[in-house]
């Protein structure tokens, strides 16, 4: 999949992979999926997008973001809004499209192979977009899950397709519940 001499950048919807790997029981390690994309090219960035709800003393995902700052990715976050829907349900929205598609565009002189994690179809068009300037695409996501958690259209549209719970072969581990036990000492 990956041409040694290719310079790759990894751009990863926090939230999609999040969704991803709840759906196939795992957790993530990112030092591994660094190493990961290290071994097989030159990996020049890799990038991580998410929306905080900023008025919340604590979000759990701030442990999560500060250490990817720290070791070795760059985080882009924006402020979640916040809202009351039809229903009286406060409900909070963070769509972090926008802010991937323009870093994406954007460097897209520097590098030759992006692989994108999200399975959102919405992405289709950036995917075109940057094959048409000459770049290999790969994404990343699933379609092991009861429901596949990869649009058709975008994973038509990618160079390659490479399924996240393969990769989590490597760069995967067990899910650890709030109780501090695995996914697996729970079912035992």
């Amino acid at each position: 999949m990956f041409d040694p001499r290719e310079k790759v950048v990894l751009f990863i919807d926090g939230a999609n992979l999040y969704a991803t790997s709840r759906a196939l029981g795992i957790d993530i390690d990112y030092k591994r999926l660094l190493g990961e994309f290290q071994s097989q090219a030159y990996l020049l960035r890799a990038y991580y997008y998410t929306a905080l709800v900023e008025d919340q003393e604590y979000s759990s995902i701030r442990p999560l973001i500060d250490w990817l700052d720290y070791n070795g990715y760059t985080v882009v976050t924006k402020p979640a809004k916040e809202f009351t829907d039809a229903q009286g349900r406060r409900k909070v929205k963070g769509n972090m499209d926008i802010e991937l598609t323009i870093d994406a565009m954007e460097m897209a002189t520097h590098y030759d192979h992006l692989v994108l994690f999200s399975g959102d179809g919405d992405f289709t068009a950036l995917v075109a977009a940057l094959q048409r300037r000459g770049k290999k695409v790969t994404v990343a996501s699933t379609l092991t899950t009861a429901t596949p958690m990869i649009s058709d259209d975008l994973r038509r549209q990618a160079d390659y397709f490479l399924d996240i719970a393969e990769l989590a072969k490597t760069v995967g581990r067990a899910q650890v519940d709030r109780t501090g036990s695995t996914r697996e000492d729970a079912h035992s």
